[in-house]
């Protein structure tokens, strides 16, 4: 981070009401070319069809270009490519895909946008945050229902939350902290673009596309007004017993220890969504009674679970015979992530086999999902296998050589990387 933006972090952090000045010179050739160093090697093309590699090969003068471009105020972002990635159930979910030259100016201007809103964001608040991660929220979770007593848990699902935001609102919500209308066109001309989907071409009045560098951001920013400062400073100190709220970008739920405080809420929150142009599903968006089990209840698990980030989690029996939070995969996630495993084998088969096995070792763990891990690291070896055995149709790799293949390079060992508390009963 440059000495210039160090400044804007401790202005924010010294002075939450401050407003912003002077943010767009901050976004130098130093910062693009910090911004284009961020992009992954293989990033997908935008319409314009070039590669991170391509633009490298003239990255001063198109840097500087792009610079100057944005200074005098020509610089326009093209339309996004749209594609469709497959989803449980066989829905889809659309991905927007800028350009190269685009990326960098929405790195550069999350840069920016940073150093100002992680000195306000609530504790919280979780999703794409740095030091921050899913695992995090989890336990923040786990705290509330196990040491904290919210025997009520309101689970909620914002339906199209990156397609629905209201652009307006947004901008105005930005201005509470940022004074540059220089930057703020630049941060418009991010947000109101094109969409071009196969030969159709389209222009969204609000929203901010899904797949764009800047939409987690500008969602956390959105959901930090609209939920989080609106729960701490209103809902909250006019409940009548504790209450929490953990968020993960727009994944949420709120803990309550009294069972009046969640259905009042569940009632203000559907208001609160709708002023704000958010729906809640109303299949999905439920309170869900999860006190810890009775002093006396011997077996069985506990009476109610709810979804939570990918995880089903529910009361569980430890062995010394107390009661603990468990979490296990949900059966749709587990599927996405076979589906992303074999895609995985399939699109780097020909790849050096280092670089295959590095892109396999991802994987994740928590207590009380051994069961599922075992299954994906199983199935992991199973497809690696196929899609290396389709390498070549003159030589097979057999069961046998491919055992000893995985001596060399081995597949992870399932881990616990969520450490959660337990208590007897």
């Amino acid at each position: 981070m440059s000495p210039e933006l160090l400044k804007v972090v401790d202005r924010a952090k010294r002075d939450p009401n401050a407003r912003m000045v002077s943010l767009a010179r901050l976004i130098d050739t130093a910062a693009l070319k910090r911004a284009f160093d961020d992009i992954r090697k293989d990033a997908a093309v935008g319409v314009d069809g070039i590669t991170k590699e391509q633009y490298a090969q003239e990255l001063d003068s198109n840097i500087q270009s792009l610079h100057e471009r944005m200074r005098s105020g020509r610089y326009r972002h093209q339309p996004i490519r749209r594609v469709n990635i497959p989803k449980a159930g066989g829905k889809t979910r659309p991905i927007g895909i800028s350009t190269i030259e685009d990326k960098i100016v929405q790195r550069a201007l999350t840069e920016v946008l940073k150093a100002i809103y992680e000195q306000d964001l609530v504790n919280g608040s979780y999703g794409f945050r740095p030091r921050r991660s899913a695992h995090d929220a989890l336990r923040a979770v786990d705290a509330m229902v196990f040491r904290e007593g919210m025997a009520w848990i309101l689970e909620a699902d914002i339906q199209a939350f990156f397609d629905s935001l209201d652009r307006k609102k947004l901008m105005e919500m930005l201005r509470i902290r940022v004074a540059d209308e220089s930057f703020m066109r630049l941060v418009g001309k991010c947000l109101h673009v094109g969409v071009l989907e196969g030969v159709e071409f389209s222009r969204p009045d609000e929203g901010t596309a899904q797949g764009s560098i800047l939409s987690p951001l500008l969602g956390n920013v959105y959901l930090h007004y609209v939920l989080d400062t609106w729960f701490e400073r209103e809902v909250k100190p006019n409940l009548t017993a504790a209450a929490r709220l953990v968020r993960f970008a727009d994944d949420f739920i709120i803990g309550f220890q009294s069972k009046e405080d969640a259905e009042r809420v569940m009632g203000m929150l559907v208001a609160r969504m709708t002023t704000f142009g958010l729906t809640l599903h109303p299949d999905k968006t439920r309170l869900v009674p999860f006190g810890r089990p009775a002093r006396g209840t011997r077996v069985g698990k506990g009476p109610a679970t709810f979804d939570f980030l990918g995880f089903t989690l529910y009361w569980r029996r430890t062995r010394s015979g107390g009661w603990a939070l468990g979490m296990k995969t949900r059966k749709a996630r587990l599927q996405r992530a076979l589906g992303a495993l074999g895609e995985l084998c399939r699109r780097h088969r020909h790849d050096p086999l280092k670089e295959q096995h590095a892109a396999l070792v991802r994987y994740f763990g928590v207590n009380g999902n051994m069961r599922a891990l075992g299954f994906l690291v199983h199935e992991a070896k199973r497809l690696w296998h196929k899609w290396l055995n389709r390498r070549s149709q003159r030589k097979r790799l057999n069961w046998q050589r491919f055992k000893d293949f995985l001596k060399a390079f081995p597949l992870p060992i399932p881990k616990i990387r969520v450490q959660i508390w337990a208590t007897k009963t």
